[in-house]
Order: structure tokens, then C-alpha cells, then sequence
């Protein structure tokens, strides 16, 4: 899905952007996780808030996750610069060999040198 939105960004280039945050969680590579976040970015989890310092903290000794599917992905424009980003993760945990599954979302802004997530929520699937 090549999905287009107002200012011709597509669904496909900011998965990329979105799969590089994942690419980052199984390397367990830090600042691959943080170059790819604002300095501000505000995370929201079923236990409370995280910040970017927290989001790369997860992955400061090792991978936080094996493997990873993501899915149903849409996107939605949301003024100049500013896009949410929708989607299914099933993923799976080192040395865990059950799946669980989150949908996500994350707002991306445009910046002179790419794109930049500046928040994420996740929602347990059920």
C-alpha cells in the first residue's frame, strides 16, 4: 500500500523510518534508537509515560526484542511536516519463544535531514 497523503509522503517511506526504530530494538544499538527520535519524544504505555531517554535506555544492554512483523499499516496526514502512522507489531522477546502483538501509532515530523518520530502509543492487542 503506497498510500499518498497532501504533501506526497507515503506510507511506504515512513515504515522505513519506523522499521529502522525496530532495527534498532533487535541490534540493541541505543543511539540507532535515539537518532531516530526527537529530543522532546513522548512515549505512552499501558504502564505510563517514556521518554527518549527511557526508549533507548530499554536497549543499553542488548537487544529488548528477537523478531518482529508489522502490519495493517496506515497513515494519515496530519498538517505540514506531520504524519501519524498506524500500525500492527507482532513481535517476539529474546529468549521468549511466544509472540505478543501491540497496535501502534506514532506521529513523525519532517526535518532538514529526514524524518523524526516525536510520539508513539501502543496498545495491547487482544
Amino acid at each position: 500500500m503506497t498510500q499518498k497523503t497532501d504533501n506526497e509522503t507515503t506510507l511506504t517511506e515512513i515504515l522505513a523510518y519506523e522499521e529502522k526504530v525496530w532495527g534498532a530494538l533487535v541490534a540493541g544499538d541505543p543511539e540507532a534508537d535515539g537518532a531516530l527520535l526527537s529530543e522532546d519524544f513522548l512515549r505512552v504505555y499501558t504502564s505510563g509515560y517514556s521518554d527518549r531517554a527511557a526508549h533507548m535506555a530499554e536497549v543499553e544492554d542488548g537487544p529488548s526484542m528477537a523478531e518482529y512483523r508489522l502490519s495493517e499499516a496506515r497513515l494519515m496526514d496530519l498538517g505540514e511536516g506531520l504524519v501519524l502512522l498506524a500500525y500492527r507489531a507482532d513481535f517476539r522477546k529474546p529468549q521468549s519463544p511466544d509472540w505478543d502483538a501491540m497496535y501502534i501509532s506514532s506521529i513523525w515530523k519532517a526535518t532538514p535531514s529526514g524524518w523524526i518520530n516525536i510520539f508513539s502509543q501502543d496498545t495491547p492487542a487482544t
